[in-house]
């Protein structure tokens, strides 16, 4: 038997941010299935990163492993002429392109030198609620082991069901997925910009990376036919090539795509409630953000720290630590439907496309 303060399943962005936000004052164990952090899609932040890895003590680090800073972003949205804001006017400052791995290599680091404890691969096979305290049956490469703890934090992100027989239930708001490439740029065009481009299907993305790379993205929804063109990266480049703007960026940067790609669900998704009788969640398991919003990576910091915040306070005896929790991201909620709606009304050019009717409240029947 394990014996924990605090399990955390998760060792992702949010999860790792918990872990070592909340080891220095409690016992921690991070159960994570995957060994090392793979490369994914969503590897943006925005400016005001930097007061929260900051405010963690994480910022010398963050700037040791030179992302690459993001400058402008570029939009060919509600209208044929593109748009531009650059970070000037930001009074938080530019954003960063990251290379993912790296990004959550750092995260790891630091939870397990805070002092918690990383078990990888490792995942819960059994979770039951027994006397006050969780009682787990964790599978560890070809071990089983037993772990107990009075607080239970998910981070296993937008798919994940650990807390469904425990009350939480997950509402998606929407079917988008998102098909990525990434490959190398041989010229340096467009270092610092960020392109996006609405089409009657859906939308694209396209980033440097930091070591001379470059991603592709295309978001539609799942039971669209342009789904299919996202789930292959041989139709999803034959598709870039037919938008005239996409095209002349991706060829100014001499984009060579390789065999790094995939598909994954993007759509909008909350955890109703984010907490519970000795249980909570954060980042995507939580609250799921449409990728439009630029803002996944940033909530996945926040929750983790608010995560962290409201578990040590819990574990002292505070019976409002968990409720107050949820009241927070309630009003997180809120605010980003919000700027949602008002995203993606700025493009009225496809209004008879189902994939915009939804994002209008024209057609709900099919969201």
């Amino acid at each position: 038997m394990i014996e924990a303060d605090v399990v955390v399943v998760g060792c992702g962005p949010a999860g790792a941010t918990t872990a070592l936000n909340l080891a220095p004052f409690r016992r921690v164990l991070v159960l994570e299935r995957h060994a090392a952090p793979a490369p994914r899609i969503g590897e943006s932040v925005p400016g005001a990163i930097r007061r929260l890895l900051a405010d963690m003590g994480l910022w010398d680090a963050f700037a040791a492993d030179r992302h690459a800073p993001c400058y402008v972003r570029r939009s060919v949205w509600g209208g044929a002429a593109a748009d531009e804001q650059d970070s000037i006017r930001d009074p938080l400052g530019h954003g960063w392109h990251l290379d993912r791995v790296r990004f959550e290599t750092m995260l790891r680091t630091a939870a397990t030198a805070r002092g918690a404890a990383v078990l990888s691969p490792a995942h819960p096979i059994g979770v039951a609620w027994e006397h006050g305290a969780w009682q787990l049956r964790v599978a560890h490469r070809d071990q089983r082991l037993l772990v107990r703890a009075p607080l239970l934090i998910d981070a296993g992100g937008r798919g994940s069901t650990l807390l469904r027989p425990f009350g939480g239930q997950r509402n998606a708001g929407d079917k988008l997925l998102c098909g990525w490439v990434q490959g190398t740029a041989r010229r340096a065009a467009d270092a610092g910009v960020t392109f996006t481009a609405a089409e009657p299907e859906g939308w694209w993305y396209t980033a440097p990376l930091p070591g001379g790379r470059r991603v592709l993205a295309f978001h539609t929804d799942a039971d669209l036919a342009a789904a299919s063109h996202a789930r292959s990266a041989e139709a999803l480049l034959a598709r870039a090539a037919q938008l005239p703007e996409l095209g002349a960026v991706l060829a100014a940067s001499g984009f060579a795509p390789d065999a790094s790609s995939g598909v994954c669900a993007a759509h909008s998704a909350a955890l109703a409630p984010p907490a519970g009788e000795g249980w909570l969640a954060a980042g995507d398991a939580a609250l799921a953000f449409d990728p439009l919003s630029s803002q996944g990576l940033f909530h996945a910091l926040y929750t983790g720290l608010a995560a962290a915040e409201a578990a040590h306070r819990h574990l002292d005896g505070d019976a409002a630590a968990l409720p107050e929790y949820a009241t927070g991201l309630a009003a997180i909620r809120q605010a980003y439907d919000d700027h949602l709606v008002a995203w993606y009304g700025q493009e009225r050019r496809f209004t008879a496309q189902p994939f915009w009717r939804r994002r209008h409240n024209e057609d709900r029947r099919d969201a």
